[in-house]
């Protein structure tokens, strides 16, 4: 076998398991590791930082819609997003007769396709500063950058969340974390 081909051979078989290796690398979300073969449903049960948000989308019957294909990028509110929320908000969210409202916020916080970091920042300096994208809800969420490596969110009444944790890769697309709850209105 000549010098090229083996050449070829090693580079490809590198580059095999660098690709596995960033297929699992894993990004830690609330005390656990986050893994991109898991889809948004079965990594999020994991994180002890999003339990609200767990218990809000089994509760809106999303699980089989976050478990789908997708890929959907998810803005995902932490415990103390939701404790942010007037007191009762929660609670009077989860119950069956406010099924609808809680489906309503919920997927304000979904967005059709994949947006890590860097495809949100070239959207925000493509539009000059800033970017909007609709949500699965029909409503937009606009996009700022905030320093030179953060991103804010805000909806449309310009509440504004900061995305604390960036690029958290599923098997169906891409959670960011965020620090306050939006909501549509």
């Amino acid at each position: 076998m000549n010098k090229f081909l083996i050449s070829v051979a090693v580079a490809t078989t590198l580059g095999m398991a660098n690709m596995a290796y960033a297929a699992e690398k894993t990004v830690m979300v609330g005390g656990q590791s986050m893994f991109a073969s898991k889809d948004i449903v079965d990594n999020a049960v994991n994180s002890a930082d999003h339990t609200t948000l767990v218990a809000a989308v089994k509760a809106a019957g999303l699980v089989d819609t976050l478990k789908s294909k997708g890929p959907f990028t998810v803005f995902a509110p932490t415990n103390a997003a939701f404790a942010k929320l007037p007191a009762g908000t929660v609670e009077t969210l989860v119950k069956p007769e406010s099924k609808a409202t809680l489906t309503s916020i919920l997927t304000y916080h979904v967005v059709s396709g994949s947006y890590d970091y860097k495809a949100l920042a070239a959207d925000i300096k493509k539009g000059n500063g800033v970017a909007e994208l609709t949500t699965v809800n029909g409503k937009k969420l606009t996009f700022k950058m905030n320093g030179d490596h953060n991103i804010t969110v805000a909806d449309n009444s310009g509440d504004v969340a900061n995305i604390s944790t960036y690029d958290v890769y599923q098997s169906n697309g891409v959670i960011n974390v965020i620090d306050t709850v939006l909501l549509p209105k």
